[in-house]
């Protein structure tokens, strides 16, 4: 399919050439943006390849858009339209996605491509739009709308400051915020977070860090799967994952995790908390450019001794528990984890928490975090 505009021409990307053109937009979106981080491409073309379990339940289109740029035709925006009819059970209505938007800055050519993405899930019965959420939010998803001025932490969206001045001029509406602390680790927690420590001890509750090495790290990460399936079974917009896609992404994180600022909780042997905190690997993924061959391998492993802040993606604790002052406990944990002699963490972002999830913006505001980004998630009938 190709739509031709005045302006540019959308495609649908059918062929190795088209998906080549398609990798490739985000370098000439962010080519003079000193705070973008290029995201592997192979991790991004992966997404498409029929190995995907995504599209056992769910199918895509993607499309680029090719207009004359510095004298010449290339492809300038992309994105990519969504069923996922996992969500589409979930939540009972006919919503479909958009993901994967990266655009120049020219509103008509952005338009074409939301357009296209519009005019793909129309045909296939869809009658709202949701995103940018890349097939789920258990991938990339959101925009940012606040805090241009810092690069994003390790697996978090970054983009141009023009694109929700788009959505906006486009007709789209705000379906949900989130944000992003900024947290100092040169300090000290409240007093309260090691008092909530010793009394989810005395309640009998035991932590330690995560395994990392053989079956243990297996059996750890199928109790998190179970724990994590449990505790955000109604996260909004969320739809859950298989087991083995689960334990698929944790076997990618292995070796990038920090013992010491990952830890969990356990009540009588049974998994009933965790804190992941990951060190912010966007440091060194900086000066790869989106190519992990041995040179970017060499790059990597040098950059990585530059890390000084971490991202702590996830504090969850049962229902049943908090009471138990579990999360309290894990945050103290971490902090002190944090701090440890020969330690370079400086500061650490927790992220992204979702404006109306009030416990958790409570517990990382008590903890001395300040909101420093906003993120955002459109929505539009079609």
């Amino acid at each position: 399919m190709v739509q031709t505009t005045a302006k540019c021409e959308i495609r649908a990307v059918t062929t190795p050439q088209d998906q080549a053109l398609f990798l490739e937009v985000p370098d000439r979106v962010y080519a003079n943006d000193p705070h973008w981080v290029p995201p592997l491409r192979s991790s991004v073309a992966k997404q498409f390849e029929p190995s995907n379990p995504f599209f056992s339940y769910g199918r895509l289109q993607q499309f680029v858009a090719i207009a004359p740029y510095q004298g010449k035709p290339q492809a300038v925006g992309r994105v990519v339209a969504a069923v996922n009819d996992r969500l589409i059970e979930r939540e009972g209505l006919p919503l479909g996605l958009f993901g994967f938007f990266e655009c120049i800055d020219d509103f008509e050519i952005a338009q074409e491509l939301l357009n296209a993405a519009g005019q793909w899930l129309r045909d296939q019965g869809m009658t709202r739009i949701r995103g940018p959420i890349d097939l789920s939010t258990h991938n990339n998803c959101l925009f940012l709308v606040e805090g241009f001025d810092s690069p994003p932490m390790v697996m978090m969206p970054y983009n141009p400051a023009y694109y929700p001045a788009f959505m906006d001029r486009d007709g789209w509406e705000k379906a949900k915020d989130a944000y992003a602390y900024l947290l100092s680790l040169e300090g000290t927690l409240s007093p309260e977070f090691e008092k909530g420590y010793r009394i989810a001890c005395k309640s009998g509750v035991k932590f330690r860090p995560l395994s990392l090495k053989g079956d243990a790290f297996e059996a750890d990460c199928r109790a998190l799967y179970q724990l994590f399936t449990k505790a955000f079974s109604n996260n909004w917009s969320s739809t859950p994952r298989t087991e083995e896609e689960f334990l698929e992404e944790a076997r990618s994180l292995q070796s990038l995790v920090d013992p010491d600022v990952f830890h969990i909780a356990e009540l009588e042997g049974e998994m009933i908390g965790f804190v992941m905190g990951l060190p912010d690997y966007n440091i060194p993924l900086k000066r790869v450019n989106g190519k992990l061959d041995w040179i970017g391998l060499l790059k990597f492993l040098w950059f990585r001794r530059k890390i000084n802040q971490g991202r702590v993606l996830t504090i969850c604790a049962l229902p049943e528990h908090r009471r138990k002052l579990v999360p309290l406990g894990l945050m103290h944990l971490t902090m002190k984890g944090a701090q440890k002699p020969g330690k370079a963490y400086k500061q650490a972002e927790m992220s992204w928490i979702y404006e109306d999830n009030f416990p958790s913006r409570r517990l990382v505001e008590a903890s001395g975090g300040q909101r420093y980004k906003t993120y955002r998630i459109y929505e539009k009938a079609l």
